[in-house]
């Protein structure tokens, strides 16, 4: 009889006992994503935005992330984007932080020493997000928008358009390298639209997801 009561009770204990998940729980990673049309991802489903495919071909590579947290909008100048970054007002870190903006302060005709300057300030608040890790902070390079049919259907100068983009590459490849941040190259990818419809989205200006994918295969290296 008090054998049978102990299996009994031995029988009720273990079917409410908590038992252990099959599942492995992974740390995420987290990554701020900083920019203006082409962080955001203008003309292109939310899931062919640069941030999303780089997140989500960093998780099938076994390194996992979390949904990047994007402050970007189409237009944006560097002081917009300050302005932006001052007012939703984040706290805390992240993993990693990429920033990509200059586009609008060259399509506006902005001088060019004031987007050293607001570049440099962006620079420091990447790096600050990044938890003070400037090897964690990416700037990627703006496109040169002067070989789309956009550019073409406003009668631009393709060839001075691209020689202003190039202008602010430099200062932004410098200032990143000056910050011993990451820098990742993507223009002369943005010039082959000039050729393969296919890299653009049915705007004729902004990246299709296409070419965003090609990005994102070449800023994966980056992130260790």
């Amino acid at each position: 009889m008090y054998k049978t009561i102990l299996i009994l009770l031995f029988t009720f204990v273990s079917a409410f006992a908590p038992h252990k998940s099959n599942t492995i729980m992974h740390h995420q990673q987290t990554m701020l994503c900083l920019g203006d049309s082409y962080t955001i991802g203008e003309r292109v489903s939310d899931t062919d935005r640069f941030p999303v495919q780089l997140v989500k071909m960093l998780n099938e590579k076994g390194k996992y992330f979390a949904d990047p947290v994007i402050i970007a909008k189409t237009g944006w100048t560097t002081d917009e984007l300050i302005a932006a970054i001052k007012e939703k007002n984040l706290t805390g870190t992240f993993d990693y932080v990429t920033l990509l903006i200059g586009v609008n302060n060259q399509y506006r005709g902005y001088n060019i020493d004031i987007y050293k300057k607001e570049f440099n300030d962006l620079l420091k608040i990447a790096i600050n997000y990044a938890g003070g890790k400037a090897g964690h902070v990416i700037v990627v390079s703006i496109p040169d928008w002067g070989v789309t049919p956009f550019a073409a259907n406003e009668g631009r100068d393709k060839m001075k358009v691209g020689e202003e983009i190039d202008q602010y590459n430099a200062i932004n490849k410098e200032e990143a390298l000056n910050a011993n941040v990451q820098y990742v190259d993507i223009t002369p990818i943005s010039k082959r639209a000039e050729t393969d419809a296919n890299l653009l989205a049915e705007d004729g200006l902004h990246p299709s997801g296409g070419m965003y994918t090609l990005w994102c295969e070449q800023i994966l290296s980056r992130v260790k």
